[in-house]
């Protein structure tokens, strides 16, 4: 009997040690998804990445349906700052980003682990009310220019003044979100706002003051993370979160998914289904929904932390080593037979030789 009480006691002892990982949880009940945008009026959905797409199409739900996993979703119309400050509180654990909002975050010590790559060039247009006299941005000096500041918007007005020689200080720089600012210039409350001009054009609203055809020195790359707690907790989840989304992006490049993307995109309402038309003629779906952390990736990231500093967005620098994880991307690209589906871009945008 005696010798039967120590062997229960050992047992019960070594279950005891065990039991961390007996009791580890292998996959979260459920993943909670930040995307850094909303539709018109704060509708929960939005358009131009594959992660939009893989929202709209349920793509996620099905993946982790089998495993009662729920997928939550959260839509921020204070865009790239309101996923920060929810990253802040713990409360997303995977999210898609503009280069501005992600350094910022990365600078105050949010901590984590970049995905793959969601979107990329692009024309950029500078649009006025429709009356506007203005023949170029040196007629605006002084003027009204809104952008909605602590987004990547920010950061890309900030490209597009240094191009012609200017800077915000040269301007009446106006915080607005996209609505706000379209409405602004029906109103002529503002004098200038960079956005996509085909519906305010059709609407008799705006008119293009200058565009600016694809230039990767101007346009920036979107990014998905994950959090560095959730991905150390739950790797496997995070694969298969990647790999859905990699075939998402498949789904998105194919051309013959072009109007049905440009369809679903529109239904956000902050860019009409006809300006994805147009503002996306001359690209091919595969160059603009890579999901590649390739070399020009890496580089545009790296303009983006430097210009952040000098035209003191951010305070401190931001280093990006150990910030990428390209594992889970590489694996998903490898089983999904899809390592040489997009051409990977050199630092200047060009397809790599």
């Amino acid at each position: 009997m005696k010798k039967l009480a120590v062997f229960l006691t050992s047992a019960i002892v070594a279950l005891a040690g065990l039991s961390p990982l007996a009791q580890a949880e292998d996959k979260p009940t459920e993943i909670r998804i930040a995307y850094s945008g909303a539709g018109t009026g704060g509708r929960p959905l939005s358009g131009g990445t594959i992660l939009a797409t893989a929202n709209l199409r349920g793509l996620l739900e099905q993946e982790f349906k089998a495993d009662g996993i729920k997928v939550k979703w959260n839509f921020f119309p204070g865009a790239g700052p309101a996923t920060n400050e929810a990253f802040a509180n713990k409360l997303v654990d995977f999210a898609y980003h503009g280069d501005l909002p992600l350094i910022v975050g990365r600078s105050t010590g949010l901590k984590h682990k970049i995905l793959l790559s969601l979107g990329r060039f692009g024309n950029t247009y500078f649009v006025v009310p429709s009356d506007s006299e203005a023949k170029s941005l040196a007629d605006l000096k002084g003027k009204r220019i809104a952008v909605f500041k602590g987004t990547a918007a920010q950061l890309t007005l900030a490209r597009v003044l240094e191009k012609y020689g200017y800077t915000e200080k040269d301007f009446k720089v106006i915080s607005m979100d996209n609505d706000t600012a379209k409405a602004a210039l029906a109103t002529k409350d503002i004098d200038g706002y960079i956005t996509t001009p085909f519906d305010l054009e059709a609407r008799g609203v705006g008119k293009i003051l200058f565009q600016i055809p694809r230039d990767p020195k101007v346009t920036s790359v979107g990014t998905f993370w994950v959090s560095e707690d959730f991905e150390k907790k739950y790797p496997q989840i995070v694969q298969r979160v990647v790999t859905a989304l990699v075939k998402e992006a498949q789904w998105d490049s194919d051309e013959k998914n072009r109007d049905q993307l440009f369809k679903f995109w529109g239904q956000a309402g902050s860019t009409p289904y006809g300006d994805y038309v147009k503002s996306w003629q001359g690209y091919t779906l595969k160059e603009r929904n890579s999901p590649l952390l390739d070399d020009y990736y890496v580089a545009a990231l790296k303009k983006a932390i430097d210009e952040s500093r000098r035209f003191k967005l951010v305070r401190s620098n931001v280093d990006i080593n150990g910030w990428l994880e390209p594992k889970y991307l590489n694996q998903a690209l490898k089983d999904l037979k899809l390592e040489s589906y997009w051409q990977a871009n050199d630092a200047d945008g060009n397809v790599k030789k």
